[in-house]
């Protein structure tokens, strides 16, 4: 790689500008547009979402800062508090999802894995909800007094890379998010109990899926029969039957399976839903617990990327910025795998965030440097070790 390039230029080099550039035709993003086009709007962003800056006036500050290299760095020749403004409102936040799911698609094949001995791939959904002001955030009221969204995510466990990603009002009850997951054939879904929709679940069982769901109190269940346990595992007791009750049974009228599992870490007792038969009831439970990656996911961004403090006020705004910390984490995911970087994502950020000035190669910002002393927010180690 050209030693001459800022690290921001050559990390942007892994960007597919003609997929980016499509998108801006489709969607009509650079017209009457005479300097500061979608692509200098994208660079602009991920350079602070990298930066970490908590506002727009931070964010064009840290840019007027290093005006002389703008034209080196992508950014163009107009970057002004007023046209990032206007840009943030007024183009098409459409644009900068489908390319953030573009990114996703190849993060995901980059970091795919067949260790593996479960066949088909596991995903975690949850979502998580981000606090707004009612006053300045108008459009996203929900209580009387409070504002928030609510970030939607089919997290794959797997790749450690978002696989979905859906964006609603604060009000938005999670179960009905379920509708718009894209089931895939032989994969497996992890849900916490308050995705408990036996309607929705029956439809995971139709695409010949598979769910692992964590039960309700209230479950009325009927064994027909059980398997054998080895108590010494954790496993309490695995059941097949069906569920009673007159609706739903009817809304999930197939074989089900109970697990009841003894977690001896925080001594507490899971009972487990789930339509595969053939698993062991101790992978059931493994897979249960990979949902708290998601958990994790959502910390980590909240921590290391921008998508609480936002730089715009209007609904395209904040899903601009939102996509664009999709973009940035797939970006430095694909940077560390085509550069073949034996650090975690976080490590690789907290390097490049300040680093992204300079003229070294990138590669060797991460040689010969001792990071044992980095304290990892993030675990990116898949913990089905046992499959």
């Amino acid at each position: 790689m050209n030693k001459g390039k800022y690290v921001f230029a050559q990390l942007t080099e892994f960007l597919p500008q003609r997929v980016f550039d499509n998108l801006v035709a489709k969607y009509s993003g650079n017209k009457y547009v005479r300097h500061f086009t979608c692509w200098n709007h994208l660079l602009c962003m991920i350079f602070g979402q990298l930066t970490n800056r908590d506002s727009l006036r931070d964010l064009i500050v840290a840019i007027d800062a290093h005006s002389l290299k703008t034209y080196h760095l992508g950014f163009g020749k107009s970057v002004t508090r007023s046209n990032f403004a206007k840009s943030n409102e007024n183009r098409n936040s459409k644009i900068f999802e489908e390319f953030a799911y573009y990114l996703i698609d190849i993060a995901r094949k980059k970091r795919a894995n067949d260790n593996l001995e479960i066949k088909g791939k596991v995903y975690a959904f949850d979502s998580t909800t981000i606090d707004l002001c009612l006053n300045v955030f108008w459009w996203a009221k929900f209580r009387k007094a409070k504002g928030g969204i609510k970030l939607h995510t089919l997290y794959d466990v797997t790749t450690q890379i978002p696989a979905f990603i859906h964006i609603t009002a604060a009000k938005v009850n999670d179960v009905n998010a379920m509708d718009l997951i894209p089931y895939e054939s032989e994969a497996y879904y992890i849900f916490d109990r308050g995705y408990v929709d036996f309607t929705r679940l029956y439809k995971i069982t139709n695409h010949t899926a598979y769910f692992v769901i964590r039960a309700k109190s209230n479950l009325k269940f009927d064994r027909m029969y059980s398997n054998k346990v080895d108590k010494t595992t954790g496993v309490q007791c695995d059941q097949i039957g069906k569920l009673t009750g007159f609706y739903v049974s009817k809304q999930y009228p197939d074989k089900i399976r109970r697990v009841k599992f003894y977690d001896e870490e925080t001594k507490r007792t899971f009972i487990y839903l789930t339509n595969n038969l053939e698993l062991s009831a101790v992978l059931i439970a493994l897979l249960y617990k990979n949902r708290w990656q998601v958990e994790l996911f959502f910390k980590w961004i909240k921590q290391h990327l921008k998508i609480k403090s936002f730089w715009g006020t209007t609904e395209n705004a904040v899903r601009i910025q939102i996509y664009t910390a999709i973009i940035a984490y797939c970006l430095v995911a694909i940077v560390g795998h085509d550069l073949k970087i034996d650090r975690s994502t976080y490590e690789i950020l907290q390097v490049l965030g300040i680093s992204l000035l300079d003229k070294t190669p990138v590669k060797e910002l991460f040689i010969k440097i001792d990071y044992k002393d980095v304290k990892e927010l993030y675990n990116n180690q898949l913990s089905i070790n046992l499959f």
